[in-house]
């Protein structure tokens, strides 16, 4: 255990000194704040540029602006931020084979699976609280213009079911982590298995089925479909992200440091 908790804290000073502690706040705090302003400002610019739209042959209708606008905002953009954290973590273990630190480590009696425990414990610290820092600063937006956040009624499940899959997408980059030797490798694997899985939603008797499912949040957010619907989806992807966790166990202890 005090080895599992040292690699952790060595873990977290990396990414201190990384300024992964900087990044990650300061990206998520912009993408909350950008949610709201460009839920307000897009039907504000839209209504400045009607003529010229108009006199082009573009009809442009009025459009309105509130917290459920904002709310789909969010889950527009939080994908920048989830893309920005595969960018960052898919080093993780890259650096270590590069640098050979882990052999060191290793050699002082440390099993591998408490390596695997603790980095990605530390990358779920830090997608976990990117993540409901940017829903939190979304929130406290919306109230300070004046909309009313309880208009999004399935905001909670809508959030929750994104977060997960941004779990399963972790468990995706240890896995390759320990398949792969390079960043490149973690990115492309990680990618492969994103893609196909959006092409396999397009198939409709197993679109249920396919991750993908959780992030339909324009029928969560408006009450239209609830997280029970995607009760399919959640079962397989916790199926999928234990796997890939379980998978990554074998293969780094095989895997030649």
């Amino acid at each position: 255990m005090r080895g599992l908790l040292a690699f952790f804290k060595k873990e977290l000073k990396e990414s201190i000194r990384g300024s992964k502690i900087i990044i990650f706040p300061i990206l998520f705090v912009v993408l909350g704040v950008l949610n709201t302003a460009l839920a307000k400002l897009i039907p504000m610019l839209i209504e400045l540029l009607s003529e010229e739209l108009e006199a082009s042959g573009m009809t442009v209708g009025a459009m309105q602006s509130d917290a459920l606008t904002a709310w789909m905002q969010f889950f527009e953009n939080i994908s920048i931020g989830l893309l920005t954290f595969i960018f960052v973590f898919s080093n993780s273990f890259a650096g270590e084979y590069k640098s050979r630190t882990l052999i060191l480590i290793l050699t002082k009696g440390l099993e591998r699976f408490k390596v695997l425990f603790a980095k990605a414990l530390t990358m779920l610290i830090f997608w976990t609280g990117g993540f409901w820092l940017c829903v939190g600063v979304t929130y406290i937006c919306n109230i300070l213009i004046g909309w009313d956040n309880s208009i999004a009624t399935g905001l909670f499940s809508a959030a929750v079911l994104w977060w997960f899959y941004g779990v399963f997408i972790i468990s995706l980059l240890v896995l390759f982590s320990t398949v792969f030797k390079s960043y490149i490798g973690v990115l492309l694997g990680t990618f492969v298995v994103d893609m196909g899985l959006s092409i396999v939603m397009m198939i409709p008797k197993v679109s249920d089925y396919v991750p993908s499912a959780m992030l339909n949040y324009a029928d969560l957010l408006t009450g239209v479909q609830s997280a029970s619907d995607c009760i399919e989806a959640i079962i397989v992807t916790a199926v999928l992200t234990i796997g890939a966790f379980a998978l990554s166990v074998p293969l780094f202890n095989k895997k030649q440091l």
